[in-house]
């Protein structure tokens, strides 16, 4: 599938993702990127973030591919329960451990427990060896248990800006390889 046939949203994870993080990079790239902005990324409730994020793929006009960043993948496989058979596919990077979610307050406790059903739909999720909110086993798992494809990003911290993940270019190669199997 080409970028130009589907609709990219953008699923940030707490606090979103700034402007130089690889998410924003690729908004500003991908022509049909959108962002879904939750109504308070600070402190996450999952109704909020999981109701936000089924709206805006029922609202997509065109083949719905998601790009997830940590908690943002968390709130993807709540809305893919109720929205799944809308989505086209979903590249979900970083996903946040339930261990370390039950320490943030932050974060509604009623993200937990993750959902592990199959995705009705093509996945990737990269995890790295030394993200300090999820361990790469975990990842793995996770990945396995929702029937998406694992890219073991090596260690690469959380996979965002404080990590040295501003532009990403191995996850846009990653990106572009999963969409052309879409």
């Amino acid at each position: 599938m080409r970028v130009a046939d589907a609709e990219i949203l953008i699923v940030p994870g707490l606090s979103g993702s700034g402007p130089e993080h690889w998410q924003s990079r690729w908004q500003g790239k991908l022509s049909t990127a959108r962002r879904v902005n939750q109504r308070d990324s600070e402190n996450a409730n999952r109704a909020e973030w999981e109701e936000i994020v089924a709206r805006e793929v029922i609202a997509s006009a065109r083949p719905v591919v998601i790009v997830a960043h940590s908690l943002g993948v968390i709130a993807t496989l709540h809305a893919a329960q109720r929205v799944g058979e809308k989505i086209a596919g979903a590249f979900l990077v970083a996903p946040p451990s339930e261990a370390v979610m039950r320490e943030m307050p932050s974060i509604d406790s009623a993200f937990l427990p993750i959902p592990r059903a199959r995705l009705p739909f093509p996945a990737t999720m990269v995890g790295s060896s030394d993200d300090p909110y999820a361990d790469l086993l975990f990842a793995r798992h996770l990945a396995q248990d929702v029937g998406a494809q694992f890219i073991d990003a090596g260690a690469a911290g959380h996979i965002n800006v404080d990590s040295g993940h501003g532009p990403w270019p191995e996850g846009s190669l990653a990106f572009a390889n999963f969409m052309a199997k879409l």
